[in-house]
């Protein structure tokens, strides 16, 4: 079964929690998961702790490795969806303005709050981070182990 752009956008956004891959500057792996919202499956974002391991690692290395995916999926049955992005603090105003109203509807809809520029500047103690996906794959699910084939989104 070849997967498509369909399945990968009904994974996206069934799903609350993306699991977030980075690395410090030796290389030395993390991975954790956060809330998001997106926008057009290329734009992902989140609210971390400046000091946190993966927004340390993201300020040194901002090539990061994301997945989605269903986790209470019986064994053998799941699929995800897996970028490669860039990711970075959003400092920019209007930027943060605008992931925001996305990031706190989408907040609203699964039980949580409104989030404002209050929330994620000065010492708040948080800030807003967005990852931009270059790419997208999911499992081909052809009978090969772990073999992933690119799914166009656009």
């Amino acid at each position: 079964m070849r997967p498509t752009a369909d399945n990968a956008r009904g994974i996206v956004d069934a799903s609350r929690y993306l699991v977030l891959a980075t690395a410090d500057a030796e290389g030395r792996p993390w991975s954790t998961p956060v809330c998001f919202a997106h926008v057009e499956y290329r734009e992902f974002f989140w609210v971390s702790a400046p000091d946190v391991t993966h927004s340390r690692n993201i300020a040194v290395r901002p090539e990061v490795g994301i997945a989605v995916f269903d986790s209470s999926a019986g064994i053998g049955t799941g699929q995800g969806v897996y970028m490669s992005a860039r990711a970075a603090e959003l400092v920019d105003r209007a930027a943060s303005e605008s992931a925001l109203e996305v990031f706190s509807r989408r907040s609203l809809g699964h039980g949580g709050r409104v989030w404002t520029l209050d929330d994620v500047r000065g010492d708040s103690g948080m800030r807003l981070y967005q990852a931009v996906a270059g790419t997208h794959s999911m499992l081909a699910k052809d009978g090969r182990p772990d073999h992933r084939v690119t799914v166009e989104l656009d």
